[in-house]
């Protein structure tokens, strides 16, 4: 009755310790031991399909162009090893639209493991709501979104200027020209030449024909059992060196044709002048930095309305394409987890189907206000707030709504739909099956 004695206390009861154990309201508990284990789980369950997927993604799109490259290459009869350059180039536009894709179903496709192994059950059973689950999500898209504000503000512009630069040497023959066996090659403006096989690389050429202009009007015109390039101590001139041919030359100062017969003979041929690649972003706003259209659309920089909307709108494209990566983790989340004794994966489809429509809804939004036909601001920054706006929604009613489900109806006419599709196959196999 006095009170208990010194030095005793009494441990408060289970009963007494109350814990925020909330799991449809994003709740957590702050003490538990298991977080910093349950960190790592999903930071190694995200970063498989997300650097996955980006590979895969940067692959399919990189052997889709190289085809075309290869023949685009060989058509202009440049170095097959500018193939090489020019996908290197590109690499930084397809990484723009890979890194938000393989963000969202590595965080997708982590999810939908956690709900499909009752994993996700158990961890909201001991207070891990959706809020301290997304903080993982949330440590990869802080910084590949500063990775890809980087790609498409600076990389992506001067890599595109790279690009049309490799273009135009391609075919102004600043890259060497192919000399196609069997053809008519056309070699500047004054030299046709034609050959019937080649030996040792190239440098040894067999059957050949050779006619050559110079500036006032004399013509050569030669055919050789062989020949062969050799270089000059003048850089813009090189030596064809014909073998056993017959030579005829032509002047308007000759009353008629000269012809030679020959055992060997040096003909000089005049490389023809290769015109400079212009300066960045002249004429092209694709190559602009991102401070620079910001100067240029803002800032008083441009010098016409038209050049000034048109910086605005690719300022604008390029920044809602970053911000739309803040909202792919609520997004993949509130797709990644099915409806309960179900595996579908129509999130997946719907979240791949989102990211890409959006896209293409930003591409078209950027060239309508390139051309003013639309308010670059508004046609830009309205489609991502309606976005964002339900996306939140979705999230909320998977996170805050007993056993909702986003994307149920969904899920339930896609249900419906294949299993009227399976009872007509069924129904069609037994009426074909013999008696």
């Amino acid at each position: 009755m006095g009170g208990l004695p010194p030095g005793f206390r009494v441990q408060p009861s289970a009963m007494q310790c109350r814990l925020p154990l909330r799991p449809n309201h994003g709740g957590w508990t702050t003490k538990l031991p298991q977080l910093g284990l349950i960190d790592r789980y999903l930071m190694r369950s995200i970063a498989a399909p997300l650097f996955g997927t980006l590979v895969i993604a940067a692959m399919l799109l990189v052997l889709d162009k190289m085809l075309r490259l290869f023949q685009y290459v060989v058509d202009a009869g440049g170095p097959v090893s500018v193939v090489w350059r020019m996908l290197a180039n590109l690499l930084p536009e397809y990484l723009a639209l890979g890194i938000p894709i393989g963000l969202m179903l590595g965080i997708l496709l982590a999810f939908r493991k956690l709900a499909l192994s009752s994993e996700l059950d158990a961890l909201r059973g001991i207070g891990i709501g959706y809020g301290r689950l997304l903080r993982i999500p949330y440590a990869y898209t802080v910084p590949l979104a500063i990775i890809n504000l980087f790609i498409v503000g600076y990389l992506e512009p001067y890599t595109h200027y790279r690009y049309e630069g490799l273009r135009f040497d391609l075919k102004s023959g600043a890259l060497g020209a192919a000399i196609k066996v069997g053809e008519f090659n056309q070699l500047g403006k004054h030299l046709t030449l034609r050959i019937d096989r080649s030996e040792k690389k190239g440098t040894l050429l067999h059957g050949i024909f050779v006619q050559n202009e110079d500036g006032k009007g004399m013509t050569i015109a030669a055919t050789a059992e062989r020949g062969r390039f050799l270089a000059t101590d003048d850089p813009d001139k090189i030596l064809f060196r014909l073998t056993k041919g017959r030579l005829v030359q032509d002047s308007p100062k000759f009353a008629t044709p000269r012809t030679l017969a020959f055992d060997s003979y040096d003909l000089p041929i005049s490389l023809p002048v290769i015109d400079q690649f212009r300066r960045r972003a002249a004429g092209e706003t694709d190559e602009l930095y991102l401070h620079e259209l910001w100067r240029l659309g803002y800032g008083g920089g441009a010098p016409a309305h038209a050049q000034r909307m048109t910086a605005e709108a690719h300022f604008n494209f390029r920044m809602v394409e970053v911000m739309m990566m803040f909202m792919l983790p609520l997004l993949a989340v509130a797709l990644a987890v099915p409806p309960k004794r179900s595996s579908s994966g129509l999130g997946i489809f719907v979240s791949i189907l989102i990211v890409v429509a959006y896209h293409k809804v930003n591409q078209y939004a950027d060239q309508a206000a390139a051309h003013g036909r639309l308010n670059p601001t508004l046609g830009l920054w309205v489609p991502l707030v309606l976005l964002s706006v339900l996306i939140i929604w979705m999230y909320h009613v998977l996170a805050h709504r007993p056993g909702g489900q986003p994307i149920g109806a969904l899920e339930r006419f896609f249900s419906v739909i294949g299993k009227r599709i399976r009872g007509m196959m069924t129904r069609a196999e037994g009426s074909i099956s013999p008696a």
